[in-house]
């Protein structure tokens, strides 16, 4: 990955590569198992083909390597991504926590077990589990990897960059009883992907010769700022006129380099921002704050633009090692975390030259983020529809960016902003080498759609804003100031702006942006289109042209955060402090996606067999009706806006037992937080279903967990069947 900058920074130097002797032939395992095999595709890196190899990896290096899991039920999640992305659909919102994720997605503690069992057998040491349970970390020598994933480790020279790596000669394999539970495995090869491609104002990216560093001028620094300042650009798109300043919000800043807090607090002193302190998280012990490195700049650049957008948000920034391993271990980190809802990433790597088990695994953890709320947006690269130009691949290969080119977060791309004397928007054209294009990886969701939007794979990228280092940003970094632009500058203003908005939905009681892609693509089919983005029509990158509506250079265009705020929230203003917006606050309250989510359940409890009809629709939560003690729950949290002076649970109730007279032996309790709020048992049996209502007005202002709970005892079933759940406030 790199990152997305186009300045007078240095450029961010590859983490330095394990030493390995070329043209060594040392003895690897060469026979791994008797044992059936499979083989994991996509865990070849593509630099291989490329390459020149030179000899053995010695058998007694160590690797370190993350073994990706697959996610279970992948049907239902898409139904559940598509359902709690969509407004007006009853899941619309109806975020899960990590530990609902996972317990409904993530692959089982088993088969981490298992895998583990496997390494450790391997002679491999198992380093750390995710949280979410999709990556298992191992370290071992070359022989012990080699024969734990049926490979031969080589020493390689990559001829575009001249960088020396060690990479898998071939797939990698496992035996075939892990077949369905392992996705891939990363770390089999250091090769160099992410770098950055740093140029001052006036040098294109594409003059730069591959390998070179571009525009880098050591000590290139001013003592005064040029360049756009934050009433700039928050007032030509209209960040200053939303009525939000990120209050109550954290971003996350995905990092693989640090930064220094008093070139932060000078860009702040400068422009009289204040916020929260901007505090680092360390991913696989990975702190560069201490002596950053060349990619300072592009920390220091985010962080910055975040501030001057959001500048009340909360900035957590993470830092990871600059590996595929680094990259999807922070990625199941912030998920798992849960501490924010937006992420801001200005590093990428092109995807023909990025190994596609890695993306997968990256990928699975933004499903995890979507799921759970968290708005994502990433740079989609500064070199055009060429996005190989500086790589292996080179500049002959249409290509994007990844993470911009994955479909379950926000590609950002660039443009060039005029800003008229009193901080209004001028005109905007495209950004001649702004990523864009269409991704070999990925198919296109569902939600991209629209004029300009064709074929079946993913296209990128989806918005913009100012990119184009001839109108950059002012950004105070390694102790001076600088003009820098690239997308590495679209994405956090973009991401400042998701903080704005989560601030104004929480005060009117809605939920968080999310998944910004199915929402902006809605808007931007509608009638709001011409009020809520600025359609830039005019310039192109290598191989697309800019057009009216969307294209494959500027997306649908650059924010006018006002009128997009609004349209989002509905098309109304926020209420006043302490007002209720009336609403149905109860997500999949009918179970017709065929899964929990967002209902934390007991396994099997949501059903559609034909013992027990549904009320409606042909799903329905069933609980107990086994004849022996047993016990079944489910539970949902929602938030209870303040000023709401009515809150209604309804659900219907169908009783159905083997046992007689009026003593209750089964119960079914229904509890709002600790609060018991009804009992029903056995006696309150009945042909047929009897909906129910319970008053949870006194928990306006509350976030409430709803929880079903279902005991049986040892003999004569009961069985309490539930369906069609709301909670109507107003």
């Amino acid at each position: 990955m790199r990152p997305r900058t186009l300045t007078l920074a240095a450029a961010i130097a590859v983490l330095p590569l394990t030493a390995v002797p070329l043209g060594v032939s040392t003895a690897q395992a060469a026979a791994p198992h008797a044992a059936p095999r499979v083989t994991l595709p996509n865990t070849l890196n593509p630099a291989v083909a490329h390459s020149e190899k030179k000899g053995d990896v010695p058998a007694e290096q160590q690797i370190s390597v993350a073994v990706s899991l697959k996610l279970r039920d992948a049907d239902a999640l898409e139904r559940f991504l598509a359902a709690v992305g969509t407004p007006g659909a009853p899941e619309f919102g109806r975020y899960l926590t990590p530990e609902q994720f996972t317990d409904r997605f993530g692959p089982t503690q088993a088969s981490v077990d298992q895998v583990r069992a496997y390494l450790t057998a391997q002679g491999l040491t198992v380093t750390e589990v995710s949280a979410n349970r999709q990556v298992v970390n191992a370290r071992g020598t070359t022989a012990q990897v080699s024969q734990a994933f049926g490979t031969h480790e080589s020493a390689y020279v990559d001829p575009q960059t001249q960088r020396s790596f060690f990479a898998n000669d071939a797939a990698a394999s496992v035996p075939s009883e892990l077949a369905a539970t392992v996705q891939g495995v990363s770390g089999l090869d250091n090769h160099p992907v992410r770098r950055t491609h740093l140029v001052r104002p006036g040098t294109p990216a594409s003059d730069v010769a591959p390998g070179a560093t571009p525009g880098a001028v050591p000590g290139a620094v001013a003592a005064s700022p040029s360049g756009l300042s934050p009433a700039q650009y928050t007032g030509a798109y209209n960040l200053n006129r939303t009525g939000a300043d990120g209050t109550g919000v954290t971003v996350a800043l995905w990092e693989f380099d640090g930064y220094s807090k008093s070139n932060l607090t000078t860009y702040d002193s400068q422009y009289g921002l204040s916020g929260p302190a901007v505090s680092t998280v360390s991913v696989d012990g990975a702190n560069y704050d201490s002596r950053p490195g060349d990619g300072q700049g592009e920390v220091e650049l985010d962080s910055e633009i975040v501030r001057g957008a959001a500048p009340k948000a909360t900035q957590l920034v993470y830092e990871a090692p600059n590996s595929d391993q680094g990259e999807i271990d922070m990625a199941n980190k912030i998920v798992s975390d849960n501490r924010v809802s937006v992420i801001s990433i200005s590093w990428g790597s092109c995807e023909p030259d990025t190994t596609p088990a890695s993306m997968t695994a990256v990928d699975n953890a933004f499903k995890q983020a979507a799921a759970q709320g968290i708005s994502v947006f990433s740079a989609s690269g500064d070199d055009g529809s060429r996005d190989c130009t500086r790589s292996t691949s080179g500049s002959t290969v249409k290509a994007v960016d990844f993470p911009a080119s994955s479909p379950h977060q926000t590609g950002v791309g660039g443009t060039n902003l005029k800003v008229s004397a009193g901080n209004a928007y001028s005109s905007e054209s495209a950004w001649s080498t702004a990523g864009g294009g269409v991704s070999t990886v990925f198919a296109k969701p569902s939600w991209q759609t629209g004029t300009g939007v064709n074929g079946t794979m993913r296209t990128v990228p989806d918005v913009s804003s100012n990119a184009d280092p001839q109108s950059g940003f002012a950004i105070y970094t390694a102790g001076g100031w600088q003009v820098y632009g690239g997308t590495s500058a679209a994405a956090p203003l973009w991401s400042g702006y998701a903080a704005q908005f989560n601030q104004k939905a929480k005060a009117a009681g809605q939920p968080v942006l999310g998944e910004a892609g199915p929402r902006l693509y809605a808007l931007a089919n509608s009638s709001s289109y011409g009020t809520t983005f600025h359609d830039v029509t005019t310039g192109s990158n290598q191989d697309f042209p800019t057009r009216t509506g969307y294209d494959q250079v500027t997306g649908w265009g650059s924010p006018v955060a006002d009128a997009l705020t609004t349209a989002l929230l509905g098309g109304t203003t926020t209420p006043p402090s302490g007002g209720c917006t009336a609403a149905q606050l109860i997500g999949n309250g009918g179970f017709e996606t065929g899964s929990a989510a967002p209902w934390t359940a007991s396994s099997g409890v949501v059903d559609n067999s034909a013992s027990q009809a549904a009320h409606s629709g042909g799903w329905k939560s069933w609980m107990n009706g086994y004849g022996s003690a047993h016990t079944d729950s489910m539970s949902q949290t929602v938030s209870v806006p303040a000023g709401c002076k009515s809150a209604s649970l309804t659900f219907w109730l169908h009783v159905d037992t083997a046992e007689t007279g009026s003593t209750a032996y089964d119960k079914l309790t229904v509890q709002a937080n600790s609060t018991t709020l009804k009992t029903y048992s056995n006696a309150d049996a009945a042909a047929g279903y009897t909906q129910r209502t319970l008053d949870l007005t006194s928990f306006a202002g509350q976030t409430v967990t709803i929880k079903f709970t279902g005991t049986e005892d040892s003999s004569l079933q009961t069985s309490f069947v539930v369906d069609d759940v709301a909670l109507n406030v107003g």
